[in-house]
Order: C-alpha cells, then structure tokens, then sequence
C-alpha cells in the first residue's frame, strides 16, 4: 500500500513516520527528516538510532534532530524528536527504505531506443525496459518490473511484478524469478550447473543441464552472486531468501524461506538449506547435505555433515590428506567424552593412591 508523506522532497514529517511505522514519539510532530546517519555524525535534520540501551552513551554526542531509541530508554531533551520503538533496528530498517524510495524513485515506464525485446515477448505496459538490456523470445516481464542497463533476459523466462533486475544482472532461459525481488548489478541466475562425467581417458564429458532456477518472492540475490540452473529437478530458492555478493548456489540446491546467506558462501550440488537459517560469511557447505530450519553456521565454517538439529554451529578444520583429515575429525567428534574419561581415570588413580597402606619396614 503507498504512503505519500506531504512535502517529502522537503524531508518526511515525522508524524508522517510514527503514523505509517509505529512507535511513541516525544516531541514536535512538525519536525521533518530526510536523511538516516549514525549517531556519532548525525546533524540537523537528520535522523539516527539506538540499537540496545546498553550503548546510550553514544547519544551524549549526538546532534541528530530525531532519534529512535528502545522503549526502555527514556526521551532525552535534547532532541527535537524522540522515537521510543520496540525495535529501533527494525524501525530503521523500514524507514530506509521509504526514505531511499523517496530520494530515487522508480524509473518511468517504458523502453529504452537501445533495448532489443523479441516480439513474441510479453512486457508490462508499466515496466521499464533500460538502455541495452535483451530480452529474448517469450520471456515475460511483469507489471512495474524494472530490467535494468545491460540486463539480459532469456528465451521463456518470468520476471514478476515489482521486481528489480540491477544493470548487467543475467536471468538465463526457462528460469522464473518472483514478485519484488532484487537481483543486483552482475548477478547471474540460470548458467549450468558444474556436471561432469569422465570418459576412459578421464577426460570431462558434459552433461546438459535442463533443470530450471525458480525463485520466490521477496528475494534479494547480491552482486556477481551466481545462481546455477538443476541438472534434472530445479534448483529452488524460497520466499525472503537474502544472498549476499559472490555467493555460490549449485545446481539442486534447496533453500528455505527467510533464510540469509552473507558473503563468499559456496554450496554445493543438492544441498537442502532450511528455512530460517542464517550462513556466515566464507562458510563451504559440501553437496548432498541437509541443514535444519533455524540453524546458524558461524562465519569461514566447513560444513561436511548433515546438520539435522537446529542451533549453531562453528568449526573448520586444516587442510590435510584426505585419509589423516577423516581419522582427526572421527576422532575430534568424540574429543569431549575422550577428556571426561581421562579425567576420570585420573580421579580414580590419585583415590587409590591416597588408599595406600605405607609398607613397614622390617626393624
């Protein structure tokens, strides 16, 4: 649903902000922002936040005219406006977003002169179509979709409505990509999946890919991310998923709902990610393996084994012949009950030495 703030290219009233995001504010209602910065550089007229109660030092020093701070922290008179939220994060993160939209708003419609779209095309009337973007035969762009410079859409592919391809982002044949998502500049969805047989000579031989990529609603894919297509079943990216830039995703992997990925992940061939996860930066995931709804893997982690109970988890290992590497985590697994049993021997050995009878010695 659209909110048109009065006068938002002069800033947003914060009356405005408390009436569409919530919260209790102290202060002039009149005030008006148009910028988010942090505390520490925060100045007139622009609005900052306070994560935890814990770190209110750092509104001593502050010289922003609005503040959003936890309900637990009281108003401070300094500030022209206070905002008391149940989560400042979260507050600011939706107001970023309605304060970037206002600062950019969405292209015009239409299509750039340089755009090749193939006739058989379906487009929106309402989307937008940039410089130098190719869009092949029957794909489908969606109403209020934006295929940004450079993009390329292939033959039969679906773009949904109100979602962003950022410029030189690629969406390979047959794939389908959901409603509202973002693919940032240089994301590539839809290349072959790494399939390889080896011939007698032990040469590779190339096995086609024909499995799609489909992705859901809501889904945010980062910069240079790569996204490749099934060998036979479709890899699958659920609802809400965020990827971060220079993430790997293989062909057949899974992943669940809501589920984030930062920076540098690699997944391999068929792993199935839950819903709810959140993967750490550098984390090496191996093929075939499950990882349970609401699981956090700690950053620069290798994970070899199925994960199949929810927690978090935190772990490399060096890099060792393959048969040394496979003995030390066997044995690295049962390290814990391996240190309770020595000490218990220990425990017993020094009790039976305390129960030593002296030996007397014969006059």
């Amino acid at each position: 649903m659209s909110h048109a703030a009065a006068g938002a290219g002069q800033g947003l009233p914060i009356a405005d902000i408390v009436a569409r995001l919530g919260g209790t504010l102290h202060g002039d209602p009149r005030l008006r922002v148009s910028r988010l910065a942090p505390l520490e550089r925060a100045q007139a007229g622009e609005v900052s936040f306070l994560a935890r109660r814990e770190q209110s030092r750092l509104l001593e020093s502050s010289r922003a005219s609005c503040v959003i701070v936890p309900e637990d922290v009281e108003p401070d008179a300094r500030f022209a406006a206070v905002i008391q939220a149940r989560d400042p994060y979260l507050y600011y993160a939706r107001l970023s977003q309605w304060l970037q939209a206002l600062a950019a708003p969405a292209p015009a419609p239409g299509r750039h002169a340089t755009a090749c779209v193939h006739d058989s095309a379906q487009v929106a009337p309402d989307a937008c179509i940039d410089a130098c973007a190719v869009i092949e035969r029957d794909a489908v762009i969606g109403a209020r979709a934006y295929v940004g410079a450079g993009c390329f859409v292939g033959a039969g592919s679906r773009i949904g409505a109100d979602t962003r391809l950022l410029a030189r982002s690629v969406v390979m044949h047959d794939c389908v990509i959901g409603e509202r998502c973002t693919l940032h500049p240089g994301a590539v969805v839809g290349a072959d999946g790494f399939g390889w047989a080896r011939d007698e000579q032990g040469a590779g031989v190339r096995i086609a890919q024909t499995g799609r990529v489909i992705v859901g609603d809501d889904v945010d894919i980062g910069a240079n991310t790569t996204v490749d297509r099934g060998a036979l079943d479709d890899t699958r990216i659920a609802d809400g998923v965020k990827i971060d830039n220079l993430v790997q995703v293989a062909h057949n992997v899974q992943i669940g709902r809501h589920t984030a990925l930062a920076g540098c992940v690699g997944i391999a061939g068929s792993a199935r990610i839950g819903a709810y996860c959140f993967i750490g930066g550098g984390v090496g995931i191996a093929g075939h393996l499950e990882i349970a709804d609401h699981t956090v893997i700690g950053g620069m982690s290798l994970v070899s084994r199925s994960v199949r109970q929810p927690g978090h988890y935190t772990g490399a290992f060096p890099l060792d012949r393959h048969e040394n590497w496979s003995a030390n985590a066997a044995a690295l697994r049962h390290l814990a009950e391996l240190r309770n049993r020595i000490r218990q021997l220990e425990s017993r050995l020094e009790s039976h030495e305390s129960q030593k009878t002296p030996v007397q010695e014969k006059p």
